[in-house]
């Protein structure tokens, strides 16, 4: 299941506790899914018998951006979960803070 993917929209997963907002995305739909299972829209239902998949139980954490391999999507946890994050069959990783010049 595919959903649109722009900037300010707001998804949560279908069998978990997980809440996302996008940051950054480009354009169009995309397959958004957390624990295994596709996220949804805040305001949806779950579908019936959604289960967690435990291959894919990588706690989400609050605060956190996560990010694809380019960085072309970034997505901020708004509310944390039990469920990884994976954007078309790819994993998101956490957003690596950028290091600072030094100031010697």
């Amino acid at each position: 299941m595919a959903v649109a993917m722009k900037a300010g929209a707001r998804f949560k997963s279908a069998v978990c506790d997980t809440q996302v907002m996008v940051i950054k995305a480009p354009a169009g739909e995309r397959d958004l899914r957390c624990g295994g299972a596709p996220m949804i829209g805040p305001t949806e239902a779950p579908p019936a018998g959604a289960q967690l998949d435990a291959t894919r139980a990588v706690e989400t954490l609050i605060g956190k951006r996560y990010v694809n391999a380019d960085e072309s999507v970034e997505l901020l946890c708004t509310k944390g979960g039990k469920g990884s994050l994976s954007l078309d069959g790819a994993a998101l990783e956490v957003k690596q803070a950028k290091q600072l010049p030094s100031s010697d």
